[in-house]
């Protein structure tokens, strides 16, 4: 149930890890069922189509979430804002923030429409993704491109809710959009129902018409609930691109929206690496992926409940709390990351076996994802650290140094490593990357951020 909207809400005097976890339990359950959609797909293409069609689907995954990095910026910039806005208890300005980034999303999902669906191909074949795989690529690809302007607001959507401290509406959303794209992708593939057999691009095809089914659940959810960013007429009147406050939102977001760029323009250098290796390192790719993402999810929900409690915090003048919250941040990140990370090392086999029906690719797999795995740990670290930071509107620095890590040390690293230890040299460099970036957020947070005057944003 979504938090209430009076300005009578209660000061919250739980303790602060309950809290916590009430927000953190929803937001990884929904991280949870966001990824699941993808790894059901993935399943079902590889095993009722085969490897060669996984790896066609995993040619294109860093072009998409190249795309949809794009907003995220947005994403975590409103949400700041509107969470200092909420603890302040001011409804009014949560809407007005959250009307500029939903007509911010809209544009750029129009623009990335209509250019991605013309340059498709181009891309792909920059990525040297193999000929073998590149007309099924091309087709999953397009489709993708042109659901974009739908699918970006869907996701802003979930993300700015957590600025008010619902978690649980967003989680609601994705489980029924987790349960009609599992439904549908075999659906496509075999052609039940009456529906078109549409090979590798079922994946896409069910992934479109799930998040168009749990965004109509969604409004039509938020408006009987009377959530506080409900599309209502009020909601409707903001959605328009205020200057003064889309200037606040991109000073926030777009160096955490350029870091994510950054990210995704890395994977998609490692993986024109590791295609060159042939379609077999791609299908591992993609596999090692699936497990690694699932891992990654408590240390990012982790770093994004650091971040809008900070927020909150400020907006309702308890600045003081900041470091508190970055130690309960650091001390789950060791108990659910580190936790997922033993047992992703105790099933690797049996969870890579999901994807892959080859034994040498799983072999290959579980030698990949042996090397990097436990380098999860050390990532949610310092993201918790970057997320406290950026509660207080502390982004360009810290998201420098991550831009560091990533690109003059994780890429490097990936390309010399592959000349001296082959494919394994790729996932090598992703610990060495994110040691550096523990140091570098570390020491700016001790020997600079915490001497610095916190002060309202809005």
């Amino acid at each position: 149930m979504p938090p209430p909207s009076s300005s009578s809400r209660p000061p919250d005097t739980r303790p602060l890890w309950r809290v916590f976890l009430v927000f953190l339990g929803p937001m990884v359950l929904s991280n949870v069922l966001q990824a699941l959609s993808g790894t059901f797909n993935n399943v079902f293409i590889g095993q009722m189509l085969g490897t060669r069609a996984l790896a066609a689907v995993a040619s294109v995954f860093p072009v998409v979430f190249f795309l949809i990095s794009l907003v995220i910026g947005v994403g975590a910039g409103a949400s700041v804002l509107i969470g200092q806005a909420w603890g302040a208890r001011e409804t009014h300005k949560v809407k007005a923030i959250a009307g500029t980034a939903l007509a911010v999303c809209l544009v750029l999902g129009v623009v990335i429409a209509l250019l991605g669906g013309l340059f498709t191909e181009g891309m792909l074949k920059l990525l040297r993704t193999p000929p073998e795989v590149l007309p099924e690529a091309l087709g999953y690809a397009r489709l993708m491109m042109w659901a974009m302007p739908g699918l970006l607001v869907y996701i802003l959507s979930t993300a700015l809710m957590r600025g008010v401290g619902d978690t649980v509406t967003p989680l609601l959303t994705l489980t029924l959009s987790t349960a009609v794209s599992a439904v549908l992708t075999p659906a496509f593939i075999r052609g039940w129902w009456g529906l078109p057999m549409l090979g590798v691009t079922s994946a896409a095809a069910a992934s479109i018409c799930a998040f168009l089914i749990a965004l109509t659940g969604l409004t039509l959810y938020m408006r009987w609930r009377k959530h506080p960013l409900a599309p209502d007429m009020e909601m409707l009147r903001a959605l328009r691109i205020d200057l003064k406050l889309l200037k606040l939102v991109l000073k926030i977001g777009l160096p955490t929206g350029l870091q994510v760029i950054v990210m995704s323009l890395a994977e998609i250098a490692l993986l024109a690496l590791v295609n060159s290796f042939g379609p077999d390192a791609t299908a591992a790719y993609g596999a090692v992926n699936q497990v690694v993402n699932y891992v990654q999810f408590p240390a990012l929900s982790i770093a994004i409940t650091s971040s809008i409690l900070g927020a909150q915090a400020i907006g309702a003048g308890r600045a003081d709390r900041l470091g508190a919250i970055a130690r309960t941040g650091l001390q789950m990140n060791v108990l659910l990351t580190g936790g997922l990370v033993l047992l992703g090392y105790a099933l690797s086999r049996d969870l890579l076996g999901l994807f892959i029906t080859s034994q040498p690719v799983v072999e290959l797999a579980q030698t990949l994802l042996h090397v990097m795995l436990w380098g999860s740990i050390i990532y949610g670290f310092a993201a918790v650290l970057s997320g406290v930071m950026r509660a207080s509107g502390a982004v360009i620095v810290p998201t420098a140094l991550s831009i560091t890590a990533i690109a003059a040390v994780e890429v490097p690293s990936a390309y010399a490593l592959a000349g001296h230890f082959g494919i394994t040299g790729v996932w090598m460099a992703y610990p060495i990357a994110f040691l550096t970036m523990l140091v570098l957020q570390a020491g700016y947070y001790q020997l600079i951020w915490r001497k610095r005057k916190i002060v309202r944003l809005v």
